[in-house]
C-alpha cells in the first residue's frame, strides 16, 4: 500500500513523480499536466477526468488504471 493521499481535483501540474509507488492512488479530475511518471506504479490507480495532457508515462506501470474520460492529448 503507498503513502499518499490527495484531495478530489488535486493539482500536481509539473510534479516530478519519478519511480513512486502510486498504485491504488485516488488522482480523480486532478490537473496533472505535464507530470513525469517515468517508470512509477500506477497500477489499479483512478485517473478518471484527470488532465494528463503532456504528461510522461515512459516504463510506468499502468495494469488496471482507471482512465475513463481522461484528458490524454500530447503538447
Amino acid at each position: 500500500m503507498n503513502e499518499y493521499v490527495f484531495k478530489p481535483k488535486t493539482n500536481l501540474s509539473h510534479a516530478e513523480l519519478p519511480n513512486r509507488d502510486l498504485a491504488n492512488t485516488n488522482l480523480t479530475e486532478a490537473r496533472l499536466y505535464k507530470t513525469n511518471f517515468t517508470k512509477a506504479n500506477l497500477t489499479n490507480a483512478y485517473l478518471t477526468k484527470a488532465n494528463l495532457t503532456g504528461a510522461n508515462f515512459s516504463g510506468a506501470n499502468l495494469a488496471g488504471a482507471y482512465l475513463i474520460s481522461t484528458q490524454l492529448d500530447k503538447q
